[in-house]
C-alpha cells in the first residue's frame, strides 16, 4: 500500500468533515465525489446548491451550505464580529466577508465547530486560504510559528523513509530567522511523525557541510541547528548539512563522518522559501515524485493550501491528509 492509500485508509477509521469552500471549480467537486465515494471523511460544500448540483455529479453524500440562506449565518457574523471587534472589525464588514469570501465562511465553521478542517487553494492564493484562517481559527496552543511543508514521495527511491520525505518550509514562511526555522524544525518533526509514523530525522540544509563555506546565510543555518537540538532535544536533528550529505550515506561518510543524522534525513529544513519552492518542484518534476501540499502545521485546526495546478486526485489526497491532522486534535 502507497503513502497516500495508508493514509486514507487511517482517516476511514475515524471520519472527520471537511469543507471544501471552492464549489466554483469542478475539480474540488469531482474530489468532494471521490472522497465521499471512498468513505475518507464527511464533506461540506460551500456554495449555490442548485449549481453545485447541475454538474451531475455524485454528492447526494455531501452537505451543501449556502451563505446566504444558512440558518446560523446571522449567528456565524455577529461571533465574527466579537472576535475580531479589536481589530475594528464591524458588523457590514462581516457580513461581507462571510457572504463573499467562502474561506472565511468556512473558517468560521470551523471556529463554530461545526467541522474539523478545510481545503482550499484550487484556484485562490495562498494567502487568500490562511490569511482567514489566521484571523479566525489561529494557532494551536504552544505553537510559535505556522509554517508549511510538501510531503513528497519519491518513487523508486531508497533514501529518506523509502523515498518519502518532508520538505519545510517550502509554501509559505519567506526568509525565517534562525528562530523560526528551529520552529520549523520542530513542527515538521511532529508532522512527520504523525503522517508517515516513522521516526523524524532532520536536516537543517545549506549550502555548506559542516564549515565547508563561510557566510551569514551559513551562519544563521548554524544558528536554526544550535537552538533547535537545545529545544527540542527529543528529535534527532543535525546541520549544516548540504543536500547530498544530508541524505546520502556514502557522502555523509566523507562530508560530515562525525554526524549520526547526516545520511539519513527524511525532514528537510530548507534555509528559505526559495530554496524550498524550487527544490520541491524540481524534484516533483524531475523524479516524478507525488508532492501533497502545502501542508499548514501549527493551526489550531487543520487548514491546508493546493497548489492551482492540482487535479481532482490531489485534492483527494490533501483531504486525506487534513482528516488525519483533525485526528490528532482531539
Amino acid at each position: 500500500m502507497n503513502f497516500i492509500e495508508s493514509v486514507k485508509e487511517r482517516a476511514k477509521n475515524d471520519i472527520k468533515t471537511i469543507i471544501l469552500p471552492e464549489s466554483m471549480d469542478e475539480r474540488v467537486l469531482k474530489a468532494a465525489e471521490i472522497v465521499l465515494n471512498e468513505n475518507i471523511a464527511n464533506v461540506i460544500i460551500i456554495g449555490n446548491s442548485k449549481e453545485i448540483k447541475s454538474k451531475g455529479l455524485s454528492l447526494e453524500k455531501a452537505t451543501i451550505i449556502d451563505p446566504n440562506t444558512y440558518e446560523l449565518t446571522e449567528d456565524l457574523i455577529n461571533k465574527f464580529v466579537e472576535l475580531r471587534k479589536h481589530k475594528g472589525m464591524t458588523y457590514d464588514e462581516a457580513k461581507r466577508l462571510l457572504l463573499e469570501d467562502y474561506m472565511y465562511f468556512a473558517c468560521m465553521l470551523i471556529k463554530d465547530g461545526k467541522a474539523d478542517g478545510a481545503v482550499s487553494g484550487a484556484c485562490h492564493s495562498t494567502s487568500n486560504t490562511l490569511r482567514p484562517a489566521l484571523q479566525i481559527i489561529k494557532t494551536a496552543p504552544g505553537v510559535d510559528l505556522v509554517s508549511a511543508f510538501f510531503l513528497m514521495v519519491v518513487p523508486d527511491c531508497e533514501y529518506g523513509s523509502n523515498g518519502t520525505f518532508i520538505f519545510a518550509d517550502s509554501g509559505l514562511e519567506q526568509n525565517p530567522d534562525s528562530e523560526k526555522l528551529a520552529s520549523i524544525a520542530a513542527s515538521s518533526a511532529e508532522s512527520f511523525r504523525l503522517l508517515v509514523e516513522e521516526e523524524p530525522i532532520i536536516a537543517m540544509l545549506s549550502h555548506s557541510t559542516k564549515g565547508s563555506a563561510s557566510h551569514t546565510d551559513v551562519d544563521k543555518v548554524i544558528e536554526a541547528t544550535r537552538i533547535a537540538k537545545e529545544k527540542f532535544p527529543q528529535y534527532k536533528i543535525d546541520g549544516e548539512l548540504q543536500l547530498d550529505a544530508a541524505i546520502v550515506p556514502e557522502i555523509a561518510k566523507s562530508k560530515a563522518p562525525d554526524s549520526t543524522i547526516a545520511g539519513h534525513a527524511n525532514v528537510l529544513i530548507f534555509p528559505d522559501l526559495d530554496a524550498g519552492n524550487i527544490g520541491y518542484k524540481l524534484v516533483q518534476r524531475l523524479a516524478k515524485a507525488e508532492a501533497y501540499g502545502p501542508i499548514t502545521q501549527g493551526i489550531a485546526a487543520p487548514v491546508n493550501d493546493l497548489s492551482r495546478g492540482c487535479s481532482p486526485e490531489d485534492i483527494v489526497g490533501v483531504v486525506a491528509i487534513t482528516a488525519v491532522q483533525a485526528q490528532s486534535k482531539k
